[in-house]
């Protein structure tokens, strides 16, 4: 089992920049591909980056390609999410999420088998 607590996440003006960050504790980092979703009031929670365990596959959904990154330090038990260019459609609430079971990133939550609290990102226009 593992335990994942999400920080980072604030008010930006659009056009900013924020970095998430996901600290995981428990059973080994490395057995997990990790990812980031989000999840807007009203909308369903959606995928937005993932990252193999050795950080050598890693996925983008369309919407954040070019804008943001994903990186992960097993060294220290931690995913990041680098956003840069946000815009008001990103504001949303941010979980991170791992997965034991697959070998490279998945886009649907079902795969997750363990996910953080979540930490609120706003942007203003």
């Amino acid at each position: 089992q593992v335990q994942l607590a999400e920080s980072g996440g604030g008010l930006v003006q659009a056009g900013g920049s924020l970095r998430l960050s996901c600290a995981a504790s428990g059973r080994s980092f490395n057995d997990y591909v990790m990812a980031w979703f989000s999840q807007a009031p009203g909308k369903e929670r959606e995928f937005v980056a993932g990252i193999s365990r050795s950080a050598g596959i890693i996925d983008y959904a369309d919407s954040v390609k070019g804008r943001f990154t994903i990186s992960r330090l097993n060294g220290l038990n931690t995913v990041y999410l680098q956003m840069n260019s946000l815009n008001p459609e990103d504001t949303a609430v941010y979980y991170c999420a791992a997965d034991f079971s697959s070998g490279r990133p998945r886009r649907e939550s079902v795969h997750y088998e363990y996910w953080g609290q979540g930490t609120q990102v706003t942007v203003s226009s």
